[in-house]
């Protein structure tokens, strides 16, 4: 594994701007911050840790609002991961695998009913595979805006949506939208791991809390990080996310929460 030197991770942050760092095989730009509408912490979590010369892994976790200690949860799925993929002797999908099965038997262990999200981006060469529990984001645009992979939320409203038995605006506005099926820190808890994807030089690559998706339509997410700077794109889109958390529109409900997010753009 890299020198842990190397590793970035944020915990209850409290980021005014976006901030961007040059990995061995792209960029990435990080934010996080909690709620306009709170002062409790900042339940959400973000990591990337380098693995090797040839493979990153990002992370976003999203502890539960609602239940108790979210934020420590959120920091407990992180810290296995950086323990687990600092194994060099396991290869990346194991090691992936088995820091959130850590992760789940300690959440399990507090005995507080906390639990957490994960969402996690392995990038390897120009090669894209995730891996998530819950309903963090994860979408990967084309230059042309259009959506080349995205997660499944593990949620009712999800699972209506991908079926075509409800379409975009209704998801959105659903009064259980926030309520998700597979989490970590649950009983019955799994991974959905997708296929390798291949990234184009012009892809990018977003990982985010639900701060994000409950605020903006895919569709306009894509629009907004498609093309131009990636941070001058990220600050766009921090931007217009935090101005509809504070606002009433009629295609969607005003939805104050922590944000966090990482984006990345491979080199070219």
């Amino acid at each position: 594994m890299a020198d842990k030197k190397d590793i970035i991770t944020r915990f209850d942050a409290t980021d005014d701007e976006p901030f961007a760092l040059e990995l061995a095989h792209g960029e990435a730009i990080c934010f996080s911050d909690r709620s306009p509408a709170k002062e409790t912490p900042n339940e959400d979590a973000l990591a990337i840790i380098p693995v090797n010369h040839e493979s990153t892994v990002l992370v976003v976790a999203d502890g539960l609002g609602g239940m108790p200690a979210g934020e420590q949860a959120s920091q407990i799925v992180i810290d296995c991961l950086i323990a687990a993929l600092n194994d060099t002797k396991r290869q990346t999908r194991d090691a992936i695998l088995d820091g959130i099965d850590a992760a789940n038997t300690k959440i399990l262990d507090l005995k507080t009913g906390a639990g957490t999200t994960v969402s996690i981006a392995e990038i390897t060469g120009n090669n894209l595979r995730t891996y998530h529990a819950g309903d963090s984001l994860i979408l990967l645009t084309t230059s042309h805006g259009n959506v080349k992979y995205q997660t499944l939320s593990h949620s009712p409203i999800g699972y209506a949506l991908i079926c075509g038995a409800i379409g975009q605006e209704q998801a959105m506005l659903h009064p259980e939208r926030n309520l998700i099926s597979n989490y970590v820190g649950c009983n019955d808890m799994h991974v959905t791991i997708g296929p390798i994807v291949e990234l184009a030089p012009l892809d990018t690559l977003i990982l985010s809390s639900d701060g994000l998706s409950d605020n903006l339509y895919e569709k306009e997410i894509c629009e907004l990080v498609r093309k131009g700077a990636m941070i001058d794109a990220i600050v766009e889109l921090i931007q217009q996310c935090k101005k509809n958390m504070q606002e009433t529109l009629p295609d969607r409900r005003c939805h104050p929460d922590d944000l966090t997010l990482i984006s990345f753009r491979q080199s070219n």
